[in-house]
């Protein structure tokens, strides 16, 4: 009875300040990849004559670029190529994890040993510059970036995958389900899945914050999004040449990397830690 209270006493507290300040950050962000033309009509215009403005310029909260684009403008509108890649890098790998994962889990033996094989050997690679190459091979663009990041990101989702579906299916509960002879895909399905979702579910949201950092990454390294497009990381290495002039132009979008990577990465935590997987 008293274990019963604390848990219905933890789940009734309030969330830290962190948490809930990390979570009105990302539905700004959220609110910015949605509708960017509200919040930034005519980001991408160009203005030569108010070029490398000041921040907190008149008409110009941020400041202007060298091409007289209105920094804060370029920042919202940025936000769509900075965060959608990411999802989709970490929606991929979920995917890819989820059916190799629980293939190799379940049924074990040589496809055990293939898949796990693929995971180990793609994890000795170094993500960034295997990407960079890639782009380089291929062409460049930004959705080669995450069709390369996606198979790069799903190792870490196979093995998370793997490693919990074995933990399950050792459980009395599956064996109980063996015995009514249930057929593995609906054993996986309605049984398993829903007891290693959470686990799953907080590293889609650390591969979120990773396909951030890598996406921006290879937009500051010009093998992101087009030069003419709105980008976080592409903000940034335009601005290096500003820092004398007008810092904001590199230092907001840094910032809001940053802050952006690290909410998303508070909220994983907390929602493990209220799961009670990790009790």
């Amino acid at each position: 009875m008293e274990t019963l209270t604390n848990n219905f006493e933890k789940k009734k507290k309030l969330p830290p300040i962190s948490i809930i300040l990390s979570g009105v950050f990302l539905l700004i962000i959220i609110t910015w990849v949605i509708f960017p033309s509200v919040f930034a009509p005519n980001a991408l215009a160009l203005d030569i004559k108010n070029t490398k403005l000041p921040a907190g310029s008149e008409g110009h909260l941020l400041g202007t670029d060298a091409l007289g684009r209105d920094v804060a403008k370029m920042l919202i509108a940025g936000s769509s190529s900075a965060m959608i890649g990411p999802v989709c890098i970490a929606a991929g790998s979920l995917i890819i994890g989820l059916l190799l994962g629980s293939i190799a889990g379940w049924f074990g033996g040589f496809l055990d040993k293939i898949i796990s094989a693929y995971a180990d050997l793609t994890l000795s690679m170094p993500s960034l510059l295997l990407a960079i190459v890639a782009a380089a091979i291929i062409g460049g663009g930004y959705w080669i970036n995450v069709l390369v990041m996606i198979v790069l990101y799903s190792p870490f989702d196979i093995r998370l995958v793997r490693s919990a579906v074995i933990q399950q299916k050792s459980k009395p509960y599956i064996e109980s389900t063996r015995m009514f002879r249930l057929n593995s895909f609906r054993i996986l399905a309605v049984h398993i899945f829903p007891n290693i979702a959470m686990v799953v579910m907080v590293n889609f949201f650390l591969n979120i914050a990773y396909g951030l950092m890598s996406m921006s990454s290879l937009s500051f390294l010009g093998l992101g999004v087009g030069p003419k497009e709105a980008d976080w990381g592409r903000q940034i290495a335009d601005g290096r040449e500003l820092l004398t002039q007008n810092p904001a132009v590199a230092l907001s979008a840094g910032i809001v990397i940053i802050l952006t990577a690290v909410s998303i990465n508070l909220i994983g935590s907390y929602l493990l830690e209220r799961s009670g997987v990790d009790e």
